[in-house]
């Protein structure tokens, strides 16, 4: 009998993501096509460019369900990996131009990519990894066996101070300043470790830790004003969002313009919408209308019962992600999976909250429907990942029924002592 990984596709992973990705086209020609046309270009600009990073996506995708899981538990492919995003964040930070007041994006020619999006399933990678491969110290001394590591490894193949690298490279993200990715990643993290088996003690004091911490960074601003906190070098740019966040009302030209305007888009769609490419707030009124604040404007169009059925699909493919994680047996494609899910959870909780005042904007865009190729990509290749992990999941739960009851059907036979070779009973792709 021969088991193809074709056979073990995970459909209710791979279905939601292929209607949202549709999905995310047909948003992105409704809220580009209107300014594209005004401007003599083509309406399908901004499509067209969507759909060549979403069929890279896919490619990726099947390049990455082809592989074999132990290329991901390779040490040096994984140091090689956080080398270059190192690399390509320092660029992004200190030698390219800012958009929109931050740094981020590298372009070269025609393309044009952002390191931080890479940066989050990097983190997801290297937490997974570093994790499982302590689970038996986890077990006897909790939280003690993630911290007793030297500070500096002899090399970094070794990855034994997982602190160091993460606290790193995200805060090369939050000096861009990219506050929503950085927010996003420490999230993820406190997830990860969370699954990773300490105690809850433990993860109880670091999420204290970071609440105290917000909410001094948020009685600062309350005790010296706004006004001089913009002055500030990356924490003005953090207190102009906070300012937008206690009353964009107060400030309807300036930083409470894009927060204003997406109450306006959210309760122009009501119930069932205005209809798809009729909103009145992609017209020029509403910043970012296309990536950060595409959900408002999708509420706009398609209404709320639209928008919940979006937000129930979304939310369902995280849940189908976060079974194959909770389903693993093995501690690393459970860690992967779980990290994964709550990456895409966590970018969808810091931009519904962002643009319905629930917490500060953050600049973060909606999964697979803000214009991007970038968050794409990232969210495709997240997406491999779990559909992997997943085959090979049911291929070594086969494999163990199997022994099972061949062990069964042997046992009172003359040639029980027989060793039967499993591998030439199954074909691994």
């Amino acid at each position: 009998m021969n088991i193809s990984k074709r056979h073990l596709l995970n459909y209710s992973i791979l279905v939601p993501y292929l209607i949202l990705s549709v999905i995310g086209l047909i948003v992105i020609y409704s809220t580009t096509s209107p300014s594209l046309v005004q401007y003599g270009l083509n309406p399908f600009r901004s499509v067209l460019n969507q759909g060549m990073y979403w069929g890279i996506s896919l490619a990726a995708i099947f390049f990455i369900y082809k592989l074999r899981l132990d290329f991901l538990k390779n040490p040096k492919v994984l140091t090689t990996t956080m080398i270059v995003e190192v690399v390509l964040l320092l660029i992004a930070r200190f030698f390219t131009r800012t958009v929109n007041g931050a740094h981020g994006w590298i372009v070269i020619g025609p393309i044009s990519f952002q390191p931080a999006e890479y940066l989050k399933i990097i983190i997801v990678w290297l937490l997974a990894y570093t994790f499982s491969r302590r689970q038996k110290e986890i077990e006897i001394y909790d939280y003690q066996a993630l911290t007793k590591r030297r500070w500096i490894p002899r090399r970094w193949s070794d990855l034994k101070d997982w602190r160091v690298y993460s606290l790193g490279m995200i805060m090369l993200v939050a000096a861009q300043p990219d506050l929503g990715n950085a927010a996003i990643i420490v999230l993820t993290g406190l997830i990860m470790y969370s699954v990773s088996g300490v105690a809850y003690r433990w993860f109880s004091a670091i999420l204290i830790t970071v609440t105290t911490l917000s909410a001094g960074f948020l009685g600062l601003i309350f005790a010296i004003g706004v006004e001089t906190m913009e002055k500030v070098p990356v924490f003005g740019y953090v207190a102009k969002r906070f300012s937008a966040f206690f009353n964009p009302f107060d400030d309807l030209t300036n930083a409470g313009h894009q927060l204003a305007h997406s109450y306006y888009a959210m309760s122009n769609g009501g119930w069932f919408g205005r209809g798809l490419g009729n909103s009145i707030e992609k017209g020029g009124y509403l910043p970012e209308a296309t990536t950060d604040f595409v959900f408002s404007i999708v509420m706009e169009e398609l209404g709320l019962i639209g928008a919940g059925l979006i937000l129930a699909l979304l939310f369902f493919l995280i849940l189908r992600i976060m079974h194959v994680g909770i389903k693993a047996k093995n501690p690393f494609n459970a860690m992967i999976a779980l990290g994964i899910g709550g990456m895409i959870l966590m970018q969808t909780f810091v931009n519904i909250g962002g643009i319905s005042g629930l917490i500060p904007s953050t600049g973060v865009t909606f999964p697979f429907l803000s214009q991007g190729g970038n968050s794409l990509l990232v969210l495709s290749v997240a997406i491999g990942f779990v559909l992997n992990i997943d085959a090979n999941e049911k291929r070594e739960e086969i494999i163990r029924e199997a022994e099972a009851e061949l062990q069964a059907q042997n046992t009172n036979h003359p040639y029980a002592d027989n060793v039967i070779d499993l591998d030439q009973l199954f074909h691994n792709d």
